[in-house]
C-alpha cells in the first residue's frame, strides 16, 4: 500500500572540471530546506590526480556515516533515549574488474558498519533505534535496493539524448 510522504528530499548537483582530475561540485537542495555548497573532489597520484581535497568515496562514505549517525541521534531525542556517547565505524569494500570497454568496472563488494553506544537505555531500546535509524538514513535506503538511474548525454550543445 503506497503512503503519502511526510517530506521529499531533492538535491541538484552540477560538477565542473577544474584540474588534471579535480572537480567542484555545487550542490543545491531544494527540499525541505534551500541552501547551495560547492564541494571540491580530487583522487591522488595512484589515479592521476594532484590530492587537493576528499576524493568522491571519501565524501560517499563520509555521507553514509554521517547519515546514520545524525539520524540514530535525531530519532534518540524524539525517542527520549540519552546517548552519552556514539561512534561509527564503517568499512567498505570494492573491486575494480578487467572490462574490455574501458579501464576496469567498479563492482562493490560490501559494507560493515559498527556502532558503539554509551547509553542508560536497555539494550532492546538501543537496537530498536538504531533500527529505526538505519530506516530513516537516506544514503544507506539508497544501498539497500535497487535504484532507477538514468544518464543523457549533450555533445556539442545539441539537444540531449538519453544513453
Amino acid at each position: 500500500m503506497p503512503q503519502d510522504p511526510i517530506f521529499e528530499v531533492v538535491f541538484q548537483s552540477e560538477g565542473v572540471c577544474v584540474g588534471k582530475l579535480r572537480n567542484e561540485v555545487t550542490n543545491t537542495a531544494h527540499k525541505p530546506f534551500q541552501v547551495s555548497r560547492m564541494l571540491p573532489t580530487d583522487e591522488g597520484p595512484f589515479q592521476g590526480g594532484e590530492d587537493t581535497s576528499p576524493t568522491p568515496l571519501e565524501f560517499f562514505l563520509t555521507g553514509l556515516v554521517g547519515c546514520l549517525m545524525t539520524q540514530i541521534r535525531v530519532f534518540a531525542k524524539k525517542k527520549k533515549i540519552d546517548l552519552r556517547e556514539l561512534t561509527v565505524n564503517c568499512r567498505a569494500h570494492w573491486e575494480a574488474l578487467a572490462d574490455p570497454d574501458v579501464p576496469y568496472a567498479a563492482r562493490p563488494v560490501g559494507f560493515e558498519i559498527d556502532v558503539a553506544v554509551e547509553s542508560e537505555a536497555e539494550e532492546s531500546q538501543v537496537r530498536d533505534l538504531i533500527d529505526g535509524a538505519r530506516r530513516g538514513c537516506f544514503v544507506e535506503a539508497t544501498l539497500a535496493q535497487a535504484n532507477d538511474i538514468r544518464h543523457t548525454l549533450r555533445l556539442n550543445q545539441r539537444e540531449a539524448v538519453e544513453i
